[in-house]
């Protein structure tokens, strides 16, 4: 699904196939969980082939080896280079990449001595999620801020989305919605959550969630139609029934969601203003203007 044996991938300064490449099992990365990643996506445009955000994401993925205080001297302008050439190799335009930084072997609960980058990319087509997703309010809760660095994307937290997303599927939904330690709304297992209300639109505010890269071209989108838009703490019961909701993230990019907790949202998806928001996300990542999407506002 993600490799064949054509596949090539970068790993520590070196392209290889994907077959022959291997790692340590003493690494602190495997057993864990220190590691740090990114999820990007590429785009066939008019003008070629486009990583989207190309500079946001490397620059955060430096963040995160920082954060997590990993030893680590690559450039974004150096990574972006590396990746467009990981593209053209693999014979790739709609692709998702996967920028790794694992650490060297080290048993011992200290910072990483020494940081290998990965890159890996894959054919994707369209994002992971269907239209009109099922949510449930998870059992589990987003990690503490105070107990870990919630800004760095980092492999390790992601165990609290296996667990979040699959209470959910063996619960007959499609997908969680997670609370933080205080009962507010967060995000989803692996993207962040806006609601519409009276075609304005919320969102939860920075300390508990990864503000995601998609979460801040939402902004860049309502800033440029003049749809309203406020971060904010809320609970559940006050985005149950809203007029319309979605979750956002680079793999799943927009999705509508059909209801929470069993309540269904109450327009029609395509005539509310998150739809037109998917639709210029749409147009966004493809370098396409969008701008005209502003006069039918007023129809919705």
């Amino acid at each position: 699904m993600y490799y064949n044996e054509k596949s090539i991938l970068y790993y520590d300064g070196k392209f290889l196939k994907a077959t022959k490449a291997s790692t340590d099992l003493y690494g602190q990365s495997l057993h864990y969980g220190y590691a740090v990643f990114e999820g990007i996506k590429a785009y066939k445009t008019t003008n070629g082939t486009k990583i989207f955000k190309a500079e946001e994401h490397y620059d955060r993925l430096g963040r995160s080896a920082e954060l997590m205080m990993m030893p680590f001297d690559h450039t974004t302008p150096e990574m972006i280079e590396i990746t467009y050439e990981l593209l053209e190799m693999n014979n790739l335009s709609n692709a998702y990449i996967r920028p790794l930084v694992i650490c060297s072997p080290n048993m011992a609960l200290s910072k990483g001595l020494k940081s290998f980058l990965v890159i890996e990319a894959w054919n994707w087509d369209n994002g992971y999620l269907s239209e009109g997703l099922r949510v449930m309010t998870s059992s589990f809760e987003r990690p503490n801020p105070k107990a870990f660095k919630i800004e760095a994307k980092v492999s390790g937290h992601y165990v609290n989305s296996i667990l979040a997303s699959q209470e959910a599927k063996e619960k007959g939904f499609n997908e969680a919605l997670l609370l933080d330690e205080c009962g507010n709304v967060a995000e989803s297992s692996g993207a962040n959550v806006f609601y519409e209300k009276d075609s304005k639109l919320y969102t939860p505010e920075k300390g508990s969630i990864l503000p995601g890269i998609t979460r801040a071209a939402v902004f860049e989108i309502c800033d440029q139609l003049g749809i309203k838009y406020e971060e904010k703490r809320f609970k559940p019961e006050e985005m149950k029934g809203a007029d319309a909701a979605f979750f956002c993230g680079t793999a799943a990019e927009i999705v509508a969601l059909e209801s929470l907790d069993k309540v269904p949202f109450q327009l029609e998806w395509k005539k509310s203003t998150s739809a037109l928001v998917q639709k210029a996300y749409r147009h966004l990542v493809l370098n396409e203007d969008y701008t005209y999407l502003k006069n039918q506002l007023q129809y919705v």
